[in-house]
């Protein structure tokens, strides 16, 4: 072997060993907020791109121009999506402002199509950006790729239009809700039947006051007289 492949296999050796010792002390920061190298940066952005490119390249994209279809999407982006890539008219978030690195502000320009659908279905690691696919079947994800061609061309108005007449979030019953319980029946006041201010079997103000219980009857003393005779009290 010669003299040069034995000092690259020697560099790559003391790379992986100053790697590992860097891992391992900690040194490398995990923190969100303080930004990768550019280099760091880049490598990671170029190897996102290149593999989300290439998983979509056999995806065939369906007519998304129905109307119905880009309302149903707008409900479901409203409710898992424009925290963190925005609405129109909408400045930033707590969340896009937190997440690192940022998500992409999708009401500046239109993803691709087959792009934007394996992103959504299959989500991107450590980035925040989940698998939708896990929930959402195929045909709610289209629905969702159509409104996010729509949406660039939306004002402000157009965006809370087209959300209010959707049917919110909905794709199929696949979502799972955490801790939903189901709603209570409501008496005039809008508080729940049996319960007042979120308290269970509490009477409501407006039941009639219950009635006030008898003072107890106090104990009777019995005397003796010097005689051994007796009598009470």
């Amino acid at each position: 072997m010669n003299r040069f492949v034995m000092g690259a296999l020697t560099a790559l050796a003391g790379l992986g060993v100053a790697g590992a010792g860097m891992v391992m002390s900690g040194a490398v920061s995990v923190a969100a907020d303080e930004p990768h190298s550019d280099t760091v940066l880049e490598f990671f952005n170029l190897a996102r791109s290149r593999a989300v490119e290439a998983n979509a390249s056999g995806i065939e994209v369906p007519a998304l121009d129905d109307e119905a279809q880009v309302r149903r999407g707008a409900g479901n982006y409203a409710a898992m999506c424009a925290s963190c890539h925005l609405r129109p008219g909408s400045g930033p978030t707590e969340l896009s402002e937190g997440l690192y690195p940022a998500p992409p502000n999708l009401t500046l320009a239109a993803t691709e199509p087959a792009i934007a659908f394996w992103t959504i279905k299959h989500g991107i690691k450590a980035s925040g950006m989940p698998a939708w696919g896990k929930s959402m079947g195929d045909a709610h994800i289209w629905d969702m790729v159509a409104f996010l061609q729509r949406m660039p061309s939306m004002s402000a108005d157009d965006y809370m239009a087209v959300v209010a007449a959707s049917d919110g979030h909905s794709h199929g019953g696949g979502e799972h809700m955490m801790d939903e319980q189901p709603a209570a029946a409501a008496d005039d006041d809008h508080h729940p039947v049996g319960d007042h201010h979120g308290t269970a079997n509490v009477a409501s103000h407006h039941d009639a006051a219950p009635e006030p219980e008898a003072a107890p009857t106090p104990a009777r003393k019995t005397h003796v007289h010097p005689d051994g005779k007796s009598h009470q009290h």
